[in-house]
């Protein structure tokens, strides 16, 4: 009988020079890291642009690697105490878990979340491209359809476990499955419409409409096991991990480039530890306030997540926050010394082995929660340390201003590949690449549809621009702006 779990997107026949694995999902895993977009993520954005701090920082690459490494220790520790559990929901093989962790950021687009949101609303507003833009549905649709090795094979042609797993929000932006999720009361995280466009689909989704049957295949194995709209174990377990590597790993960069200061971090946690903010209205709640960003959390915590949030929860997540961020680690500024390292490495051991520990699988998740799930002590320290991140960090009008000028660039590249594609005298210059995206995309639409070769060119250059690393962007749109005087350069290939 056919192992639903272990059939690969187009057969058998396809092999790639890296098959060598016994298992046909270490086989997924070997595939992933082989991939040349997997290599190019050493060069793309985690939290802070590579190019900015040196070999200190995480990139995309040392990110997917370490939630690669959590999300194995996890599946490993959840088949020794859940086993019955996982098989009853379709499965949990930590193979299948770290190859879905090394290729869920393989779409991230240069520039970190800043070029997702660029490329978004360029592919909805200038392009008309429904579907739009979305990292994780880009990362689906590199191991499916655009990446291309010779002329027979498209995509890492991976397992049917390994796709679903690789599907963080599996769904599209609008239509699959039916009833669409953000249509549910609560819908699954990440499944509600933007706030300034309540008729434009989800936020996060895992597929463009163009890769529903490849993602309908690959959720087949875990029909009537989990719901349509629910992730499977293995998905569930890689985006936990990815949380955690987020929460603790992104804060040793902070830290070590002196941006996340520990007077900041501490007036606001003990401001609130010290204020009632009961009788103080929404609207009231002033960032420039110590203590009103957290209050705003607390309160966010229990709008959306209500099933799990708890204020004596919140306040010891708090209280842990504090003893162990602002009075540990940050207590002394990051000075690249041995001893300094040391306290790093203790930092995000103590943290990452708690929070493993506490991860629970259950048959009955909430709408907004997995079957995979932190306890909720940790959940709500999790919320806090991505907190300290979001307010302290990426609140920042340095950080800002420089993203502004990430993001007008991204928005120029974009124009000038377009008006490259769209110039008469230049079909036969144009880069290889470039023309086989444009193919692909227009076999991908249907006959008859309206301005059927600028939608296909607009899709091709959407995929064409998410997959440079940050420096290859900035190279690219020197070159097509007259900037630089060098004509050959190992900066960007085409």
């Amino acid at each position: 009988m056919e192992d639903l779990r272990a059939r690969r997107l187009f057969g058998d026949g396809l092999v790639a020079p890296g098959d060598l694995a016994a298992s046909p999902f270490r086989v997924d895993r070997d595939r992933i890291v082989s991939s040349p977009f997997f290599a190019r993520l050493a060069g793309v954005t985690q939290v802070i642009s590579p190019g900015g701090g040196g070999l200190l920082v995480h990139n995309r690459l040392t990110h997917s690697l370490k939630v690669a490494s959590v999300g194995r220790a996890i599946a490993e520790r959840l088949l020794r105490g859940y086993a019955d559990t996982l098989e009853k929901l379709g499965g949990c093989d930590p193979d299948v878990v770290e190859a879905a962790a090394l290729a869920h950021d393989l779409g991230h687009p240069p520039f970190g979340h800043l070029g997702e949101r660029v490329l978004d609303n360029l592919a909805r507003q200038r392009l008309r491209l429904r579907d739009g833009f979305e990292g994780n549905a880009q990362s689906y649709r590199i191991v499916t359809s655009t990446e291309i090795r010779g002329q027979a094979t498209l995509g890492l042609n991976l397992t049917a476990a390994t796709r679903a797993a690789i599907l963080k929000y599996p769904w599209t932006r609008r239509s699959h499955p039916s009833p669409h999720p953000r249509f549910l009361d609560p819908p699954p995280r990440g499944a509600a419409a933007p706030p300034d466009d309540p008729d434009g689909g989800s936020l996060k989704f895992g597929a463009y409409s163009t890769e529903v049957e490849d993602m309908l295949q690959a959720r087949e194995p875990f029909a009537g096991r989990v719901a349509d709209w629910q992730q499977t174990p293995e998905a569930s377990v890689m985006d936990t991990a990815d949380d955690i590597a987020y929460a603790i790993h992104d804060l040793e960069d902070v830290h070590r480039v002196g941006v996340l200061q520990q007077g900041a971090v501490a007036a606001e946690l003990m401001a609130w530890q010290r204020t009632d903010f009961s009788e103080v209205p929404d609207a009231d709640l002033v960032a420039r306030r110590p203590g009103s960003s957290i209050e705003a959390l607390r309160r966010q915590l229990h709008r959306k997540d209500g099933w799990v949030a708890d204020d004596d929860a919140f306040d010891a997540a708090v209280d842990q926050v504090r003893a162990e961020l602002v009075d540990g680690l940050l207590s002394v500024p990051f000075d690249g010394s041995l001893e300094a390292e040391a306290q790093v490495a203790a930092f995000s051991a103590t943290w990452t082995r708690r929070l493993v520990e506490s991860i629970e699988v259950t048959e009955t998740p909430a709408v907004r929660s997995g079957h995979v799930l932190l306890a909720p002590a940790q959940w709500h320290e999790v919320q806090v340390l991505k907190f300290v991140q979001n307010r302290f960090v990426l609140a920042r009008p340095d950080l800002a201003l420089h993203q502004r000028g990430q993001a007008r660039l991204l928005s120029s590249l974009v124009e000038a590949l377009l008006a490259w594609l769209a110039d008469p005298d230049e079909a036969e210059r144009l880069p290889r690449r470039l023309g086989d995206l444009v193919e692909l995309a227009e076999l991908e639409l249907q006959e008859g549809t309206p301005d059927r070769l600028a939608r296909a060119r607009g899709r091709a250059v959407i995929d064409f621009v998410a997959a440079l690393t940050d420096s290859q962007a900035v190279a690219l749109m020197e070159a097509l702006s007259g900037r630089t005087r060098q004509l050959w350069t190992d900066a960007f290939v085409l």
